[in-house]
C-alpha cells in the first residue's frame, strides 16, 4: 500500500510520522512491506486505511485543489466516517487516529469473545436476502450488517450462522463472499465496544464540521457535534446504510464524487446505484 502517495507528496508522509509516534510503531513500514497478516489484522487495518484515506486526501489538494474548494458534503462507509470527520474538520487527526486505534481495539475484542463474521451476498435483493437470514437463523445470530447498493448486501452474525446462509443463498442462485474481518461488525455481537468507544469519544472534542458529514446509522447529514458523537457510537452496533446515503447524496444535487482510500470499490457502488454519476478516485 501506498509507495508512490508516500514518497511523491510530503504532506502525506507527514501524518504517517505523526502516526507513529501516536502509535507506537511504523505504520508507514507496514503498509509498505506488511507482513499481510498484520496489515489485515483490526487493530492495524483501521489506523492504515484511516491514515491512508487522508494521506490520498492530501494528493488531491494539491492535484485538484478545486475539489476540495467545492465540496459540499462528506461521506464515509463503516471506518470511512471518521475520515470523513476529520476532512471536514470536525476532530483532528490526532484525536481521530486515537479513536480509530481504540475502536479496532474494542471491536477486535468483540470479536474474539464471539466467533463470528461477515458474509457479502451479491445478485440477490433484500426481500431474498431477509428470507435467507430467517432461515440461517436456526443455526444461530445473524442479521444484515451493510446495504451497500443494489444486489449487494452483507451479512454479520455467528460462524455457523454466516455458513449456513452462504450454503442457503448459494442454492438460491446467490454468489457470496466470505468477508476477510475478525467478527460480525454493526451488529450487537459488538458489545461492549459501543460502551468502550463512547467513553473514547467523551475524551476529545468535536467541532461543528465545516460541511455536513453523512452518518451511516440514518444516512442523514450531520452538523451538531453532540449528534455526531453520539452517532459514531451507534454505528458499531447498527447496520451501514450506505445506499440510502449515496441516494440522499444525489437527491441533494450532487453531481460530482472524488473516492479517497485505499482503492474504487466506493465508486464501483456509486455506479450501481446511478451510472451516470461521476466518480473520480484518488488511491493510496
Amino acid at each position: 500500500m501506498g509507495k508512490v502517495v508516500l514518497e511523491g507528496t510530503p504532506a502525506a508522509r507527514s501524518l504517517f510520522d505523526q502516526a507513529r509516534e501516536l502509535l507506537g510503531y511504523d505504520l508507514a513500514d507496514v503498509c509498505l512491506n506488511g507482513p499481510a497478516e498484520k496489515l489485515n489484522s483490526t487493530v492495524v487495518s483501521q489506523p492504515a486505511i484511516f491514515t491512508g484515506g487522508l494521506a490520498a486526501l492530501e494528493v488531491l489538494k494539491t492535484t485538484e485543489p478545486t475539489a476540495i474548494d467545492s465540496c459540499v458534503a462528506a461521506a464515509g462507509l463503516s471506518l470511512g466516517e471518521y475520515t470523513a470527520l476529520v476532512f471536514a474538520g470536525a476532530m483532528s487527526f490526532a484525536d481521530g487516529l486515537k479513536l480509530v486505534k481504540k475502536r479496532g481495539e474494542v471491536m477486535q475484542a468483540a470479536a474474539d469473545a464471539t466467533p463470528s463474521g461477515m458474509l457479502s451476498i451479491i445478485l440477490m435483493e433484500r426481500p431474498q436476502v431477509d428470507e435467507v437470514v430467517n432461515a440461517a437463523r436456526a443455526e444461530g445470530f445473524i442479521q444484515v450488517a451493510n446495504l451497500l447498493c443494489p444486489g449487494n448486501i452483507v451479512l454479520s452474525g455467528d460462524k455457523k450462522a454466516c455458513a449456513a446462509a452462504q450454503r442457503i443463498a448459494e442454492e438460491k442462485g446467490a454468489r457470496t463472499v466470505a468477508l476477510t474481518v475478525a467478527g460480525a461488525f454493526h451488529t450487537p455481537l459488538m458489545k461492549p465496544a459501543d460502551e468502550q468507544l463512547a467513553r473514547a469519544l467523551d475524551a476529545i472534542e468535536i467541532k461543528s464540521p465545516r460541511v455536513p458529514v453523512w452518518s451511516n446509522v440514518d444516512a442523514r447529514p450531520h452538523t451538531d457535534p453532540a449528534e455526531i458523537r453520539q452517532l459514531l457510537v451507534r454505528q458499531v452496533l447498527q447496520p451501514v446504510l450506505w445506499e440510502d446515503t449515496l441516494r440522499g447524496l444525489l437527491a441533494s444535487g450532487v453531481e460530482q464524487f472524488h473516492e479517497v482510500g485505499p482503492g474504487k470499490v466506493l465508486a464501483g457502488l456509486l455506479k450501481r446505484v446511478d451510472r451516470k454519476i461521476g466518480c473520480k478516485n484518488c488511491i493510496f
